[in-house]
């Protein structure tokens, strides 16, 4: 369900990035008799390497904080088998009673996400181009 959900807002990103692109590049590569590949690898993917990377940032993130799909289609179950980590922190925090524990998850849990968007910047953002 998710796949279906972002899959539009993926695609608008990497077409944003792609109109982005000047064409002269492609003209003077074509002069250049440079291949599809070549075209691609040395002009289109460093140009849109920030929209790659925004990309890649908020899909993790996404990735990390799902919940209403998985409350709507699965509730959870079966038994937790699909149960994230913002599920467990909202059941223990507000049907649990464990308010002081789960607010500690949470927290804790921002920071992971926090550091996992920090390593992929830093990861993702060396190879970005200048424009």
């Amino acid at each position: 369900a998710d796949a279906w959900m972002w899959s539009p807002f993926v695609m608008l990103l990497v077409l944003a990035g792609l109109v982005s692109v000047p064409k002269y590049l492609y003209e003077a590569a074509e002069i250049d008799r440079a291949s599809w590949w070549r075209k691609f690898r040395t002009i289109t993917f460093p140009m849109i390497w920030a929209y790659f990377t925004i990309n890649m940032v908020l899909s993790v993130k996404g990735f990390l904080q799902v919940y209403d799909a998985s409350v709507a289609l699965t509730n959870g179950g079966p038994g937790t088998a699909t149960e994230s980590v913002t599920m467990l922190i909202q059941r223990g925090g507000l049907s649990g009673g464990e308010f002081a524990y789960q607010t500690a998850n949470a927290v804790i849990f921002f920071i992971v996400i926090t550091i996992v968007s920090l390593i992929q910047f830093k990861g993702l953002g060396t190879g970005e181009a200048d424009s």
